[in-house]
This record gives structure tokens, C-alpha cells and sequence, in this order.
């Protein structure tokens, strides 16, 4: 994130796009609501009707994977209507021309068209944003998981430098982070082209500063990613695999794939708090310990990096994550993992991460958290990003085309499945569906269905539905509603006996390699007994839900989910 949570409460317009905030990040989503209260405006992009859009100015329902249509449209109505900032433009960016003559081809008749949204809604968004700053956008995976993911992304950097809303409070690109802790895995150089602090390996200088620190010769050719791995797995390339906190079997796309790539290994290590669904292909689990287990840091999604304290002992015979890991490495005589404690660790990764050099436990434990970059022991951590100039120089205006999503609806799979997350449950349930009372709120998966494509299908709701795709099929119980859009059905990936990675799509965006786990082609068929003349008509009475300028919203902030 650019900007910090904090600041969102004090936007003047927020622009919410591929983002369920309240379920999945509640306390963001806390900041969004609080902005509204305080007479800041609200648009919301998105395919289903969430909670948000009840607060909302705007909500722009675009169909699946059009959003750079609809990004590209709302910057053409600005720039018509020279409601750019002209001065950031000329000042602070550049190939603002070649950005400009893209714009051509994104009218807003042929946008409506491609988006489904009407053109009212659409240049009524652009000039609600644009005339009320500071204005900050967030989106979450809803625009990062298509094969133009890459894409999406250039359009929100675009429409927050044409209107000049980066670099300063309240404003921003503003990107939620899907787990805990992600930040700070990339942070580390939990990537295969970047060390800490996204140094390049193919740096040289970068490279000889690492191969020094570490005492050993590294390779400046970048590894790869985790959809290539599964790739090489199932080609016979990748033999061995070292897998920690991560769970494969039910979060990548096209699960069917990713089972028999693990079988085809010759070795499968595992570490985890759990024996997960893809622990159970492992030669050898290695017993994790939780994060109230051990002690280290965390850094959230606004770059802050905070500690993590130790409140029970680990159980049985398990481990922190980087003990486990240093002990196999002495096992191979590997030099350099003769850490006492984690703030050891930490020591040596302020000593070669210049983003990270000016933080310490002991700032930590005083101060409660600093944000990247802390350059030095003086410095108070960064609260936005991009102040005065880009670490680049100038920013880049990237001239954009629509490209539709990699499946389309045909005669045979005549429906887009897209999937997301419920606020009772994290991920593929490795932690929730361990707990009673998230069982109990969430206690199985559910297929969202417009009831137009109910009727049409003889589905009532609460029956049991077949979902295929050119991948697999999946049983699970219909939730008939018009919170889902007509042609277009929704899943959750937290139930491993109804696992919607089955059917997703594992086509990548050729920049980020992120597969389209939104947008896949699905038929959806009734597994019940025929449906009765009584059940259709109580299709037909569903009401549905309006794309209306938000109610008012409540007077108190609403409790964020446990």
C-alpha cells in the first residue's frame, strides 16, 4: 500500500474496485465506512452486490474481467473533460501522450458495452473521483487474479497519476494484502527475481553485496513462480520440494493438476501447524509452531512491521519456522544459520535490506510498529509512499487495450464462476474450520446464483448443485440470490470437500504469472428431484437487488468480524 489504513477514514472519496473490504479485511473495511460518515464519497466496482455497495455513491456492477475497460473509460471521461491534474502530469510523469491517443478506442458506448454498466454510471465514477481529493483506490485480488491482472494494475496506477491523488495523505494505490504476513514474505525475497527489500537478483551490485553477506556464489537468473513449479513438477523438471505454510491442494487453480504434480515428485517435505490436504502427499511433515508460539516480527499491508511475542511454548515437538529451517541447514553443513534467536535473524536482515535498516526490536517493542522504508535509526517510518517524486524518477502512463478473460461462456459451459472469501473463514480453512464457532456461522460451501439462472435451471435454494468446468465438477448446495449477478456464480475455496480450485483456470497473466482464479466458464445442473410448480413461483417472488445510490449509512461504525 502507498498510503496507511488510518488515512482512509479522512478520504474524500474512496474507489473500492475487486475488494469485498468488510469480509475479508474488516478493519480496512471499518476506515472505508468511518470516510462515508464523515461525508466522504464511495464507489464501488464490483461484480457481486457486498456489503459495501449499501454505502455506496456509486456501484459500477461491471461484468468479470472488464476492468480495464472500465478503468480506461472513466480516464477518458477526465481527460475530455480536463478534469486531470495538469500540473502533476506535466511534473512528476511522462509517456502521458502515448496514454492519451490509448484512450481512443475506450468510448463510452463501446465501455458500456464491454462492462455491462450503463455510461452514466460510468462518467458519473470518473468525475466523482476526480473532483473529490484526496481520493484513494483499493482493490484486493478481484483485479490482480486474471491473466490481465498485470493490466488492471497499470489502470489504477494510471487513474490516481491523472488526477494527481498519489503522494499525499488520504489518496493513493492502495493494494489489501490476502494473508497475514504476505508483506513480509515478499519483503524477505519470498520471490524468485527479487533478495530483501526487492534488490534485483540480476543486480550484479545486488549479487555481490548478497554472496559477501551470505558466503556463498549466487546465481543472478531469476528462479521461478509457483504456477511455473507446478508446471515443472508435472513435466518431471522439479523433483524435490521444501513447502511451508502453504496449501496448495485446495488454493491453485485446476486442483486436479496440482494432486498429480505432487504424486509425481520424488520427495515432498512439508511444514505446517497441520497435517493439510496437501501434507497428506508429503514424505516427511515437519511440525510447525503457531505465531503465539515463537517470536519475530510480522509486516501487514501497510508496510508496517510490528513483533510478534512468544505466549506459549510450542506444542509437542514442534518449532518455530526458522529453527526448523536452520537445523536442517547445519544438518547439510550449510554456513551462516547459527542463529541464537529471531532477533538475530532480524539483525542481519537490517544490515542488507536498506528498506528495513533503520528498524530494530527494541524500536519495535517502543514504538509499536514502523512502516518500510526506516532508512536509519533517526528515520520515523514512512507513512505514504511517493512524496515529492517516484523512486523511479517520473512516474510511467502506460498505454492499455482490453483483452477479454482467457474463458468465455459458450453453448456448453454457459456461465462465469468466480470465486472469493466469506468473512467466517481464511483461505482453504487450514486454521477456521478448526473452530466451533466459525463452523457454526460458516459451516459448508454454497454456490450464489441469480435467481433468473435459477428458474432457468430448476434450481430452488438450499439444494444440491453439480458445477463443472473443463477441469472437474463439484458438488455443493445452491444459495439462490440476486446479490449474485445473472450469468455469473460464486464460490468460496474454503471447503476441501467441495473445492472450487477444481474448476478454476490456471491460464496466467504473462507479466505476474497469477492465474485467473476469477473468471472461469461453468455449467451449473440440479442434482435434486425435479422442481415443483410451487418452488418455481417462489423463485420468481426473489427480490432483486438494486444497483441504487447508497442507504444512509449507520449512525456507529459497524463491529468489524472476529
Amino acid at each position: 500500500m502507498t498510503n496507511s489504513i488510518e488515512e482512509f477514514g479522512d478520504a474524500a472519496c474512496i474507489f473500492a474496485i475487486g475488494t469485498n473490504t468488510t469480509s475479508d479485511h474488516p478493519v480496512i473495511g471499518l476506515q472505508v465506512k468511518q470516510a462515508v460518515k464523515n461525508g466522504g464519497k464511495l464507489i464501488v466496482a464490483d461484480p457481486r452486490h457486498i456489503d459495501l455497495c449499501d454505502f455506496a455513491d456509486i456501484w459500477l456492477q461491471q461484468k468479470p474481467g472488464t476492468d480495464v475497460a472500465l478503468l480506461m473509460g472513466m480516464m477518458k471521461v477526465i481527460v475530455d473533460e480536463g478534469l486531470m491534474d495538469q500540473d502533476f502530469i506535466d511534473n512528476r510523469c511522462e509517456n502521458f501522450d502515448e496514454f492519451k491517443a490509448s484512450l481512443a478506442e475506450f468510448e463510452l458506448n463501446k465501455v458500456s458495452e464491454i462492462t455491462g454498466v450503463p455510461a452514466d454510471d460510468i462518467a458519473d465514477a470518473a468525475r466523482m473521483y476526480a473532483g473529490n481529493s484526496p481520493a484513494s483506490i483499493l482493490y484486493c485480488m478481484g483485479i490482480t487474479q486474471h491473466t490481465h491482472g498485470t493490466d488492471n494494475v497499470m489502470g489504477i496506477a494510471n487513474l490516481a497519476m491523472l488526477t494527481g491523488n498519489i503522494g499525499k495523505d488520504s489518496s493513493g494505490v492502495n493494494p489489501l494484502r490476502g494473508q497475514n504476513n504476505v508483506q513480509g514474505a515478499c519483503d524477505m525475497g519470498a520471490l524468485p527475481n527479487v533478495y530483501t527489500g526487492y534488490q534485483q537478483v540480476a543486480d550484479e551490485s545486488a549479487q555481490k553485496k548478497f554472496e559477501k553477506s551470505w558466503g556463498a556464489a549466487l546465481s543472478p537468473e531469476p528462479g521461478l513462480v509457483l504456477t511455473e513449479m507446478f508446471h515443472a513438477m508435472g513435466e518431471g523438471h522439479l523433483k524435490a520440494v521444501y513447502l511451508m505454510g502453504e496449501n496448495p491442494v485446495l488454493s491453485d487453480p485446476d486442483a486436479n493438476h496440482i494432486r498429480e504434480a505432487l504424486e509425481k515428485l520424488d520427495f515432498l517435505v512439508v511444514q505446517d501447524i497441520f497435517l493439510t490436504e496437501t501434507a497428506q502427499y508429503a514424505d516427511v511433515v515437519l511440525p510447525a509452531a503457531s505465531f503465539a508460539e515463537k517470536e519475530g516480527t510480522f509486516s501487514n499491508t501497510e508496510r508496517r512491521v510490528q513483533r510478534v511475542r512468544k505466549v506459549l511454548e510450542p506444542v509437542g515437538d514442534s518449532k518455530a519456522d526458522w529453527e526448523i529451517t536452520c537445523e536442517i541447514a547445519q544438518k547439510m553443513s550449510a554456513k551462516g544459520f547459527d542463529f541464537a534467536t529471531a532477533q538475530d535473524i532480524f539483525t542481519e536482515i537490517a544490515k542488507v535490506t536498506p528498506s528495513y535498516a533503520g528498524i530494530t526490536f527494541e524500536r519495535l517493542d517502543i514504538e509499536g510498529g514502523l512502516q518500510w522504508p526506516c532508512p536509519n535509526s533517526d528515520h520515523p517510518g514512512t507513512k505514504y509512499l511517493h512524496k515529492g517524486n517516484f523512486v523511479r524518477g517520473k512516474g510511467n502512463f502506460v498505454a492499455l487495450s482490453y483483452r477479454p478473460s482467457d474463458e468465455q461462456p459458450d453453448s456448453e459451459y454457459p456461465l462465469i464462476l468466480t470465486t472469493g472469501r466469506s468473512p467466517y473463514h481464511y483461505h482453504t480453512g487450514t486454521m477456521t474450520r478448526k473452530a466451533k464457532g466459525l463452523n457454526m456461522l460458516g459451516p459448508e460451501e454454497l454456490v450464489w446464483i441469480h435467481p433468473q439462472d435459477a428458474q432457468s435451471l430448476g434450481i430452488v435454494d438450499g439444494e444440491m448443485v453439480r458445477v463443472t468446468s473443463r477441469r472437474g465438477s463439484v458438488e455443493a448446495k445452491s444459495k439462490v440470490t440476486a446479490e449474485s449477478q445473472q450469468g455469473v456464480v460464486f464460490m468460496t475455496f474454503h471447503f476441501a470437500e467441495a473445492s472450487a480450485n477444481i474448476l478454476t483456470n490456471p491460464a496466467t497473466d504473462p507479466v505476474a504469472k497469477t492465474p485467473e482464479f476469477k473468471v472461469c466458464a461453468v455449467k451449473v445442473e440440479n442434482t435434486s428431484e425435479p422442481v415443483s410448480d410451487a418452488a418455481e413461483a417462489s423463485i420468481e417472488e426473489s427480490t432483486p437487488v438494486e444497483a441504487s445510490p447508497a442507504a444512509e449509512p449507520p449512525t456507529e461504525p459497524e463491529a468489524a468480524a472476529a
